[in-house]
């Protein structure tokens, strides 16, 4: 299985090469009275090599035969193999007896330099709450230096001492704001999902949209389909009454008068036509290498399916509603038993593959794996449909969780400063519970964990007076009122800094004899 990561076309492209060069069985063939040694026919090239992209977890016993031809007719073209002439460079490689062999010079293609593994962050428009308050486990984060001074005021607490605290009031979310959360985290999930220490090489963040996630999240309806706000951008009426046909066969009452026989496939033919004239894929050419890298999951289905979910989530609305219609009808068209058989060479569900895959996933530049890679990624959305466009739920709990967190009080420490780069020493409070608390507590809290530090049995003598210490260097105006004298604060602190006294207890004479044995 060849991993997720940038340009996994090509490395799956390098790795077929490399076994079919090594384990294709070679022998010697007589053609005019001519032996050509280490050669092979191109039956017995489509024969081994289906088996192998059959066996593959890269591909899947999805392949076909005339799969296997189109992907040999690559092989010719780009000198992999050439005929015992030498001749290369057309795709007229047919399934016959023709005579082939390897050429002597390397077939691999060069891989691009390798894009610098920078840590994704958000791109140039930050939001002032997002720059101060994304979380740790949202945003990866260079580690923090700290000097004495920093390293002092964070372990502050640990050390008992305690500083001037005020409230702080979050500012209301804008809807920007709301956006470039979920896009931080949607891509952070995404990359973790992938095994990346980068997103560079496979999906160009610059080039995303924020509001496409918030608006794929919320404007559905009932199915989960995306409704979108401006028809124009909708399929035209003609196709979606022919995918209604299609999906409902045999129940649409509307063409029930004007079926004759073949009718169906004219229909399916008709949306076909619809789909492979469109300028770019559903899954748009942008996408093309995020979803090609995702196929390195495959084997492990649950993160598979989420890894979908996001990128799904990423598309724009009117293309992710197409998509949906589009599978739903590809769906419903192979498990419909009533309708009858679309091609006589073919099963449907390998129809609809060979149909539409292509105008679901393909390349802006010829790829020559594109229909292999687009029939096992639309395979697997067909198996997973209702999965594929959920939202996934670890992600709603994360932005949901996070957008509270904003949206909540915060009791700040003077001179700790509200960095979530720094462990947070401050406990967070609804407005509404901390308006209910405050008649009831003290009005001054850092003087009421003053008299705690007092009170409190459990300590030694020896740590309370250093919690004192620590206490009147950070807080000499709250320490001057509770002991605005010295003789207060010998008072209170007079049993700590006691002595015991040590009593001493004469003994009596040991127990002398006033006799003796005598011999």
């Amino acid at each position: 299985m060849i991993r997720p990561g940038p340009y996994r076309a090509t490395r799956l492209w390098n790795e077929t090469i490399r076994l079919f060069r090594k384990d294709m069985p070679l022998r010697r063939h007589w053609i005019h009275f001519r032996c050509y040694n280490n050669s092979f026919t191109a039956s017995e090239a489509v024969d081994w090599l289906h088996e192998l992209l059959k066996g593959s977890h890269n591909f899947g016993p999805e392949v076909t035969r005339h799969q296997t031809v189109q992907l040999l007719k690559k092989f010719l073209k780009n000198h992999v193999i050439e005929d015992i002439k030498g001749r290369h460079g057309k795709e007229d490689f047919e399934d016959n007896g023709q005579v082939y062999r390897f050429p002597s010079i390397s077939p691999f293609k060069k891989l691009p330099r390798h894009p610098a593994q920078d840590v994704f962050t958000p791109k140039a428009q930050h939001c002032g709450v997002e720059k101060q308050l994304m979380s740790q486990r949202m945003l990866p984060f260079k580690p923090l230096v700290l000097n004495s001074e920093s390293w002092k005021k964070r372990h502050s607490i640990a050390f008992g001492e305690l500083r001037e605290c005020q409230v702080m009031k979050r500012r209301e979310i804008t809807s920007r704001e709301m956006e470039r959360i979920w896009m931080s985290t949607t891509l952070t999930r995404l990359q973790t999902l992938l095994g990346l220490k980068s997103l560079n090489g496979v999906l160009d963040t610059a080039l995303l949209s924020p509001n496409y996630i918030v608006y794929n999240v919320y404007n559905i309806n009932k199915l989960g389909i995306v409704v979108l706000k401006d028809k124009s951008e909708d399929l035209p009426q003609w196709v979606l009454s022919a995918m209604k046909c299609l999906a409902n066969w045999p129940d649409d009452g509307h063409t029930k008068q004007s079926m004759y026989p073949g009718f169906e496939r004219d229909i399916l033919r008709t949306v076909a036509d619809y789909f492979q004239e469109l300028d770019e894929p559903l899954l748009t050419f942008q996408f093309y290498d995020v979803f090609v890298s995702i196929l390195g999951l495959i084997e492990k289905q649950q993160a598979t399916s989420e890894a979908l979910q996001l990128c799904c989530l990423l598309l724009p609305p009117a293309k992710r509603r197409h998509l949906q219609l589009l599978l739903c009808l590809m769906v419903r068209v192979c498990k419909n038993p009533q309708l009858p058989a679309l091609n006589s060479a073919v099963g449907t569900r390998m129809l609809m593959l060979q149909t539409f895959s292509r105008s679901i996933l393909c390349s802006a530049d010829e790829i020559d794996l594109d229909e292999l890679l687009a029939t096992k990624l639309v395979t697997f959305m067909m198996d997973n449909y209702e999965d594929v466009f959920r939202v996934p739920s670890r992600l709603q709990k994360a932005v949901e969780e996070h957008i509270a967190h904003l949206r909540r009080v915060q009791i700040n420490y003077s001179g700790v400063e509200a960095s979530p780069l720094l462990p947070s020493s401050c406990m967070y409070i609804y407005e509404k519970e901390l308006r209910e608390q405050k008649p009831h507590g003290s009005q001054d809290p850092c003087l009421e964990r003053l008299d705690g530090i007092i009170a409190d049995k459990e300590l030694t003598a020896k740590q309370k007076k250093k919690k004192l210490k620590h206490f009147q260097r950070s807080y000499p105006e709250t320490f001057k009122r509770r002991f605005p004298t010295a003789e207060s604060e010998a008072e209170a602190t007079a049993p700590l800094l006691r002595r015991p006294q040590l009593r001493i207890v004469t003994l009596k004479k040991p127990f002398q004899r006033s006799w003796s044995f005598r011999a």
